[in-house]
Order: structure tokens, then C-alpha cells, then sequence
């Protein structure tokens, strides 16, 4: 059994799969909020429930907001802030007394869309979350890139191609893909072209419905979105990228974005392939427990 956990800024999530991938438990938990121990608490507590209701033990695989040092051990670039700087693998390998494995959550999700989702049997993966963040993950031949510095994929913390100035990230630079791309974002830019304050699931069906503020709202986005994602396509040349995250419920960006990206690509055709998840927001929590193969 293979038990994997979606440490998120507001929930946290479990589930157990089978050795074929069937759901046998699955439970989502409010994340502590701004508390390091009791986040451990908590995790530890929903496995061994798991396992209780089960009658077995599984591997447990942790999918983070940020990544894991490779010198030191302890967790960086987690928007959820309370994490950083700390043991996290080795404080839940003594709670739960098994070996733990970490991944950030946008590796996850991408690998879920590589092993049995919309991406299965693709060579190279690049899984895109648009939420109230942005990052990504990148999957090789069915194996987590992660990287030399345990950054691999975190394209949202470039600068946005194309755009002189921009607000000030979190992570402390000016003007990152992120601060155009997320979700927030999104609501930011409408309120200040024309003067309305909606979230991205408001105009997105807005536009929808025909509404030409909110359809120019969302035109500049695409367009953003596609000078970004350009350049991930000219590096790595995926052979397919999945959105996942709250915007990847717009259903138009599918039809947009690679003409969106065409001009910006090193090349004279544009293979790449444009998807929604297979598996929803479940994919991150399923990426997690396929993290022991």
C-alpha cells in the first residue's frame, strides 16, 4: 500500500492507493495554521488512522510547498512560511518510525499525470499549478527531475517575459512569473484595467458568458501565459504540459494557448499538447504516494 499526503496552505490531504492505483482511503484535514509541530502532529495522526481503518502498513510519500535542501536537510521556498528552515522529513520519519519521501507538490502533481493521468506514456511532462501560486514539475521518462539545487521546474520565479516592471514577489524579487500568473493575480490585473474587484472563478465565467471586460481581462492573461510557458517549451521541449490548479478550470485556455505560445517558440511547428488533469485536484495527493515505485 502506498500512502501519499498533499501538505497544502489551508488543508492537508491523505490517500492510500493500491498496488494497481485504486483509491482504498482517501481524507482532507484543515492545516494548522502557522504551526510547525502541530503540522507534524497532524500528519503523522492521519496515517496512522489510515492504517488503523485499513489493517495495514503503507510507504508514506509528502508532497510540500517548496523543496528540501540538499546540503542541510531542512525545507526552503515554501509559501507556507511555518515550514521553512525545518526538519520536516526527518521529524516525520522519527513520528511515523519508516522512511518518508518529499517532493514539492507541483512534482507530484506532474508525476500523477505522468504515471496513469493525461499525460500517461509521454516522454517529457511539464505539470503547470495555477492557484493562488505558481510552479511547476517536470517528468522524464516516468522519474521526478528535481535537480542539483532541488529547484527544478520553478519556472514561476523567473521574470515574466515581456513586462517591464511588476509587483513585489514573496520570494523577494520583483516582477516573477507568479506575480502575473496566479490566481490573484489575475483578480489584481481586472480591478486595475477596469475598476472591478473579481476573483479569477467570477470572471472567468463572466467571460464565459460574453461579458468583453472580463473577456479582456482573461485575453491579457493568456497571452502572459503563453510568453511564459514558451520559454519553458523552448528548454525543455515537453511533449506535454498539464495545467492543474484552480485556473485550469478556465476551459478556454486550452483552445488558446498554443497559439498564444506559437510565436514565441524556437521552432516551425508547436507539438506540445495542452491538457486539463486527469485526476482533478487529487492529482498532487496521488503524485505523493507514487513517490515510492
Amino acid at each position: 500500500m502506498r500512502i501519499g499526503i498533499d501538505l497544502g496552505g489551508t488543508k492537508i490531504e491523505i490517500i492510500a492507493l493500491a498496488a494497481d492505483g485504486q483509491v482504498l482511503a482517501r481524507q482532507r484535514i484543515a492545516t494548522p495554521q502557522g504551526d510547525y509541530p502541530a503540522t507534524v502532529a497532524a500528519i503523522a495522526h492521519l496515517v496512522v488512522q489510515v492504517e488503523s481503518t485499513l489493517g495495514q502498513r503503507g510507504s508514506v510519500g509528502v508532497g510540500i510547498p517548496g523543496a528540501e535542501s540538499q546540503t542541510s536537510g531542512l525545507i526552503k521556498n515554501a509559501n507556507s512560511t511555518c515550514l521553512i528552515g525545518q526538519p520536516l522529513r526527518a521529524d516525520l520519519a522519527q513520528a511515523l518510525q519508516r522512511p518518508i519521501r518529499l517532493a514539492n507538490d507541483a512534482n507530484c502533481f506532474a508525476l500523477s499525470e505522468a504515471v496513469d493521468g493525461a499525460a500517461a506514456g509521454a516522454g517529457i511532462v511539464f505539470g503547470v499549478i495555477l492557484g493562488t501560486g505558481v510552479g511547476g514539475g517536470i517528468v522524464v521518462k516516468g522519474q521526478v527531475l528535481t535537480g542539483a539545487n532541488a529547484i527544478a521546474g520553478e519556472w514561476g520565479h523567473n521574470r515574466m517575459p515581456g513586462e517591464m516592471d511588476g509587483e513585489r514577489c514573496y520570494c523577494g524579487r520583483q516582477g516573477c512569473i507568479e506575480t502575473f500568473l496566479a490566481g490573484p493575480a489575475l483578480a489584481r490585473d481586472h480591478l486595475r484595467h477596469q475598476g472591478q474587484a473579481l476573483d479569477a472563478a467570477t470572471i472567468a465565467a463572466r467571460a464565459a458568458g460574453g461579458d468583453a471586460a472580463c473577456t479582456a481581462t482573461l485575453s491579457r492573461y493568456e497571452r502572459r501565459l503563453g510568453r511564459a510557458l514558451a520559454g519553458v517549451i523552448n528548454l525543455l521541449d515537453p511533449d506535454v504540459i498539464v495545467l492543474g490548479g484552480g485556473l485550469s478550470n478556465i476551459e478556454r485556455l486550452y483552445d488558446r494557448l498554443a497559439d498564444c505560445c506559437r510565436p514565441h517558440v524556437f521552432s516551425d511547428t508547436l507539438y506540445t499538447r495542452f491538457v486539463a488533469p486527469a485526476h482533478g485536484d487529487s492529482s498532487g495527493v496521488r503524485g505523493a504516494a507514487w513517490l515510492w515505485d
